[in-house]
């Protein structure tokens, strides 16, 4: 080993002492020392993705949002397919309400910790903040229908009131039909509206939408080769505690056998993009 191999050797040995350093400091709750030794590692091995992620959650203990932003953002350049840099990536752009770009970053990191840890504490932290996040995106914009809906229906109620009156100066005698057309004309109105608004009145999520175990609403539907769909990592769970078959045929079942449902998973995603108080439901 030459010199410059045994020097670049020497420092990533540091480094990850730093590293392991900072972890510590991390779990006693001491962020500026974690940050302070994360810091060092960087310095000595600047293209280890982890120091950046690592030091990016110390910051985000400290709701120092725009280094978390940097931090994940270099950890990406590094390795495109980190979960906890797309995850904190989108936390920090939700923080700056940039819902659109933060919600394709958490959906990223949501992908990628499936695929690879289906049953992880991050996948289901994961998910808890998209589905804030896309609650909240509907929220706003169900806000922003009911009032465009008031104001419309407003507007209609008044020019009918207006015809009414004109009508009425000019038909005395028949003013009892003028008034039954007007109270038609102001009803057909009101269940037009009515009708309009009921897209966004929170119901009963299709059963068809809903794990059989669980009863929420699907995030990863996988379906057996009985043909019974399920939450993954619901039925992983299963077979970690209780046993590798299927819950209600109680056939023999491994994980290799389960293939994800795409029909499904795309009909809950239609519903959810239609319904968006469901994310909340669930």
């Amino acid at each position: 080993m030459g010199p410059d191999a045994a020097a670049l050797a020497a420092a990533a040995r540091q480094a990850e002492r730093l590293r392991k350093d900072g972890n510590e400091y991390y779990r006693k709750n001491r962020f500026g020392a974690a940050i302070d030794a994360y810091t060092e590692a960087i310095t000595l091995c600047p293209n280890v993705p982890v120091y950046w992620t690592n030091r990016a959650l110390c910051h985000r203990k400290r709701n120092n949002w725009q280094r978390v932003e940097e931090d994940s953002r270099k950890a990406l350049q590094l390795d495109h397919d980190s979960v906890k840099a797309h995850y904190m990536l989108g936390l920090a752009l939700l923080q700056k309400q940039e819902y659109g770009e933060g919600v394709k970053e958490l959906e990223r990191a949501l992908d990628l910790g499936r695929d690879a840890h289906p049953r992880s504490y991050m996948v289901e932290e994961i998910w808890q903040e998209l589905a804030k996040a896309k609650y909240l995106q509907w929220d706003q914009k169900s806000t922003m229908r009911s009032w465009e809906l008031q104001s419309l229906k407003a507007a209609c109620e008044m020019a009918l009131n207006e015809k009414f009156a004109r009508d009425a100066a000019k038909m005395e005698g028949f003013l009892d039909e003028l008034v039954k057309s007007h109270s038609e004309q102001v009803n057909a109105v009101g269940q037009v509206f009515q009708k309009a608004a009921e897209v966004d009145m929170p119901t009963e999520v299709p059963d068809y939408l809903c794990c059989k175990i669980t009863l929420d609403i699907y995030r990863d539907p996988v379906i057996t080769p009985s043909g019974i769909t399920y939450e993954r990592a619901v039925l992983l769970e299963h077979f970690n505690k209780v046993g590798k078959f299927d819950p209600i045929t109680h056939e023999e079942l491994n994980p290799s056998q389960l293939v994800p449902n795409l029909a499904i998973k795309a009909a809950v995603q239609a519903y959810l993009d239609e319904h968006g108080w469901a994310y909340k439901a669930d």
